[in-house]
């Protein structure tokens, strides 16, 4: 091809070092600027624009830490190696991750963040470390690319920015449905809970039982998917849990709640929930666990993790069946439009996992006149 320029990816891009401000000074933190971790972006999505800690302007100022810009890109350096996100917002960020911003005249970095997608398995290739795995500023100049002409670049990420922008407005109205549906819970079984309900506690409408250990190895190919305390982690031929589903986060992402269609086997890092109620779909479980703070539950062993007596000995009201019934009726009509959000994201997600590979090796070409 005489039209592109062969190169390494420190030709086209500015890399840009994270730190962190000291954690023993209660003055740098809890401010208004945005702190990056790879918790904050580890989903799947292109955008970022939240994140967990936000640190003071004092804790920029004396941290190594700096702030990169809305749209550049974020990328995690050691652990878990090749997670990657643009800025929906100005962010600070911290050094197990780089700064990623297209060099002017040469890129734009909506065309770098697809092209670091398309690459990353290299990047795994390369990434190397003692307990983690680590990339470093000469990984990036061991990844040789081949640069088409900047309105080729242009014309390939507004084909594939414009299915990630419409998966993300469905993810937006996917977190408003939620949001309605758990005020609404909060509403009718915590605001205006009656004195005349009954006492009870978490394990008289729920039951925690542990998944399965499924080895790394066999969660792969298609299927059904497997789920850990942070999500999907992989697919297995075969399911434990019949849809629709709830799983909790027992270690690491602990008391994360993630509710489920279709069928899927939890792994040995969640508990599964089994209902005790008359209650169809489990929406009301999942809004009732949704307004607990598991975090507190923890058990007093080397390793963290969700203490299910605990959490099924937790407090509660118990409401009359018919009021559960009558509010997932209600929310019904919410999770029925949350659900087909969610295949219309999955649609979306294969489409573009389709096209970014064919894109980027040239196997597709496209026109891109007048592209500006």
């Amino acid at each position: 091809m005489d039209d592109t320029n062969e190169m390494t990816l420190t030709d086209i891009i500015e890399l840009i070092g994270g730190g962190t401000p000291k954690t023993s000074m209660p003055e740098y933190w809890g401010g208004d600027i945005p702190w990056l971790s790879v918790i904050d972006f580890n989903n799947g999505k292109k955008y970022v624009f939240d994140t967990e800690k936000k640190i003071t302007t004092q804790g920029l100022r004396n941290s190594s830490t700096k702030i990169l810009n809305k749209g550049d890109i974020i990328i995690s350096a050691r652990g878990t190696v090749g997670v990657i996100a643009v800025l929906g917002k100005q962010m600070a960020f911290n050094q197990s991750c780089y700064g990623v911003r297209a060099i002017e005249g040469l890129s734009i970095n909506d065309y770098i963040y697809y092209l670091l997608k398309d690459t990353i398995p290299n990047f795994l290739l390369i990434a190397h470390g003692g307990v983690f795995d680590t990339i470093t500023r000469d990984t990036f100049k061991e990844i040789d690319v081949v640069l088409p002409p900047l309105p080729e670049q242009k014309a390939i990420a507004l084909i594939l920015s414009s299915l990630d922008d419409k998966i993300d407005l469905l993810h937006r109205q996917n977190k408003t449905l939620e949001a309605m549906a758990e005020a609404l819970f909060r509403q009718w079984f915590i605001e205006e809970a009656q004195e005349n309900w009954k006492d009870g506690c978490l394990g008289d409408i729920v039951e925690l039982v542990y998944g399965k250990g499924l080895k790394k190895e066999i969660r792969t190919g298609t299927g059904y998917p497997v789920i850990g305390s942070s999500g999907v982690v992989g697919y297995h031929s075969e399911f434990l849990v019949e849809g629709p589903g709830i799983v909790i986060g027992r270690k690491g992402t602990l008391g994360k709640v993630i509710y489920l269609w279709d069928n899927f086997s939890p792994i040995d890092t969640t508990y599964y929930i089994k209902s005790k109620v008359e209650s169809a779909g489990l929406l009301y479980e999942y809004f009732l666990l949704k307004t607990l703070n598991f975090e507190e539950m923890n058990s007093d062993s080397a390793v963290p993790g969700l203490n299910r007596d605990i959490a099924l000995s937790t407090e509660i009201k118990i409401a009359p069946l018919e009021k559960m019934h009558k509010f997932n009726q209600f929310t019904s009509t919410f999770i029925d439009k949350l659900r087909n959000n969610t295949k219309q994201i999955h649609t979306l997600e294969k489409l573009r996992d389709t096209l970014l590979p064919k894109l980027m090796s040239w196997e597709v070409r496209i026109e891109y006149e007048g592209v500006l």
